[in-house]
């Protein structure tokens, strides 16, 4: 018995395949489905989620907050930000996208700090 997994980001599907074993993290710690467990609906966390295939291979994606849903045979996820790869290798990879993610969040933070200067010098010369 298998289930069918679907992991959804905001630009399409980012991986669909069968697992015998799923492996995240929820709010309240890590937890483990498997075919024959019941429905379940969880919250991820940022974390690393594991696959585990009949033949037992494993696939890891390293995933931002997201939703995930265990409907029968259906495993559905669906995460802001996902990242595949090998275990060893999704560090470099989570880090690299963190460091982009701080930059961009800097530059928004600076383009704030200039509009708010703006619009602190704009009310000034119209109290005058």
């Amino acid at each position: 018995m298998r289930m069918r997994v679907k992991l959804v980001v905001p630009s399409g599907i980012l991986l669909e395949q069968e697992a015998v074993k799923v492996v995240a993290e929820a709010q309240d710690g890590a937890f483990c489905l498997l075919p024959r467990h019941i429905d379940y609906v969880a919250a991820l966390v940022p974390g690393i989620l594991g696959l585990t295939a009949a033949d037992g291979e494993e696939t890891f994606v390293a995933v931002d907050e997201g939703i995930l849903v265990k409907h029968g045979p259906e495993v559905r996820i669906s995460t802001w930000n996902a990242l595949q790869g090998k275990l060893g290798e999704l560090r470099e990879g989570v880090l690299g996208r963190l460091r982009e993610v701080g930059e961009e969040e800097q530059k928004a933070r600076l383009a704030l700090d200039r509009l708010e200067a703006s619009l602190v010098h704009q009310v000034r010369e119209w109290e005058r």
